[in-house]
């Protein structure tokens, strides 16, 4: 077979990346499109963080930390169902407030847990005298009641639940973050203790990466791993100024005229040329136990105690049944070394999202270098918005 210079001229679109962004329009252009389609991977495997796989005591864990997978959108559900069968994982996560465990999000279970009955059935009164069963509120929109007992439970929660947690998890006060990411934990008025009420939920049954291996089995796609995409492609700028935009882009000095879809960090692509952009980022510390549980559910937040935020247990999310466990330990820190670390989370802030909008505006003229996903879009994607952009972006393409 030739060398991969040799033949990125014979193929119709460049995906550079193979998580769920890449592989879903990957998949798409190939096969409805009967598009040559090549993937660039930097890692040695698939699948980007949602990459599993069975440590040496046989637990299936998650490399790059915990994803559980919850949709209300329905084509997407139907999509990625093509690729799996899913086992019926209702994701539970606890948190360990004054060595006691309580539902999170905060949920009127959660009142009966931290305060004595007289006080809790107090503050559940006044919240369904507000708010229909069912709702969830943002702890920021709750501390902003005027009602006293809302007052004082918005005050209860936001210290012992959200703000010392938060700050952990982002190096922020929670007024500094985006609301899009203060409100994904609210105030459930109700007793389910689920943390997603999302029609479909569960977990692929034999693991995300079996799943990425079927989407990625089509005979128009090649897959290149340990293969880094800034080693094969040129960004041709007009001129030599900074904010020169991009006005080709060469596959091993030829120039590419097909879709190039992108889904790393823009940033990084064009060598942090106006800085580096904030991210947080995350260490896992896997630990392994003689015993069948070491946690009452899937995910135990430390929201006041500790250095770290969460411990999560894989085999409650993967239903296996073995006498040993397999925890990961997990602590957020600044991103500070792309050549070390990971970006997980973009910090949205106004300045943070102008920075990006700079390095977006030099492709354009460019309209075939398409952006997708967290890292190339500097957005916050749960798994199934993510696949649902590439099913869209994908549907323009080829309409097109």
């Amino acid at each position: 077979m030739a060398p991969l210079r040799e033949q990125l001229g014979a193929f119709d679109v460049l995906v550079v990346g193979a998580g769920f962004a890449g592989a879903t329009i990957a998949r798409e252009l190939a096969e409805r499109g009967n598009r040559q389609v090549v993937i660039l991977e930097r890692r040695p495997q698939i699948a980007g963080n949602a990459f599993d796989h069975y440590d040496d005591q046989g637990v299936l864990v998650h490399a790059y930390g915990p994803h559980i997978y919850h949709t209300n959108l329905a084509r997407v559900h139907q999509y990625l169902s093509r690729f799996t069968d899913w086992y019926n994982y209702q994701h539970e996560v606890q948190a360990l407030v004054d060595e006691r465990y309580i539902p999170v999000p905060f949920n009127l279970n959660s009142l009966a847990a931290s305060f004595p009955p007289m006080q809790a059935e107090q503050f559940r009164q006044a919240l369904l005298a507000v708010y229909p069963q069912g709702s969830r509120v943002g702890i920021l929109e709750l501390r902003e009641r005027p009602e006293p007992l809302l007052q004082q439970l918005a005050d209860y929660v936001y210290e012992h639940v959200f703000l010392h947690y938060t700050m952990k998890q982002w190096g922020l006060t929670p007024e500094q973050i985006d609301p899009a990411v203060t409100a994904r934990v609210p105030v459930l008025v109700d007793t389910d203790n689920r943390y997603f009420q999302d029609q479909w939920q569960g977990m692929p049954r034999p693991g995300y990466t079996p799943l990425f291996q079927e989407m990625l089995a089509h005979p128009n796609i090649r897959v290149c791993l340990q293969t880094d995409a800034r080693d094969y492609l040129e960004l041709v700028r007009a001129s030599d100024e900074p904010d020169a935009t991009i006005q080709a882009v060469r596959a091993d000095g030829l120039e590419f005229c097909g879709p190039v879809i992108y889904t790393g960090a823009l940033d990084e692509l064009l060598d942090w040329r106006f800085g580096l952009l904030p991210y947080r980022t995350l260490r896992f510390d896997f630990r392994q136990y003689p015993q069948k549980h070491v946690q009452p559910v899937g995910t135990v937040n430390y929201t006041v105690s500790a250095d770290y935020t969460r411990i999560t247990e894989f085999s409650w999310l993967t239903g296996q049944d073995l006498a040993v466990t397999t925890t990961a330990v997990e602590y957020p820190l600044a991103f500070a070394d792309p050549q070390r670390q990971i970006p997980y989370y973009p910090i949205i802030t106004a300045a943070n999202q102008a920075a990006y909008q700079r390095y977006r505006d030099l492709f354009t003229g460019l309209p075939q270098f398409r952006l997708l996903g967290r890292l190339a879009e500097y957005r916050y994607y749960n798994m199934d918005q993510i696949v649902q952009e590439a099913l869209d972006l994908a549907d323009q393409i080829l309409a097109e």
